[in-house]
């Protein structure tokens, strides 16, 4: 049982539901964007969606009272402009702080998380 789940209730996400990275450990290099918006579905179907970037998608966050937001991982979201749209490191962290994270489009607005990795310099 998690917390706000009554007894007996099931969880929302089963093993089953889970994403596929999270099932094996491994990091896949795709993800299939139809199973995702699914997943997502359950948990709310006003979340919204940083198109493009369904590859940087972490899972959901909830927070008591506040709608649930997906959440993505912000290095990898500036990697997928690097890769797909051949932009230098320099100009895909500036394309994604001013168009995607400065893109404010209400209470469900995406979050991007940036890691905190021990020994890093940044």
């Amino acid at each position: 049982m998690t917390m706000g789940q009554k007894p007996g209730q099931q969880s929302r996400r089963s093993a089953k539901e889970t994403p596929p990275d999270e099932q094996s450990g491994e990091t896949s290099p795709m993800v299939n964007h139809d199973d995702l918006r699914t997943w997502l579905s359950a948990f709310d179907e006003e979340m919204l969606l940083a198109d493009g970037f369904e590859d940087a998608v972490l899972g959901v966050a909830e927070r008591c009272g506040q709608p649930n937001l997906v959440v993505y991982d912000a290095d990898k979201c500036i990697k997928i402009l690097m890769e797909r749209d051949g932009m230098d490191h320099d100009a895909a962290e500036e394309f994604f702080h001013f168009n995607t994270l400065g893109a404010w489009m209400g209470e469900h607005t995406p979050l991007f998380l940036w890691k905190y990795e021990p020994g890093s310099d940044e």
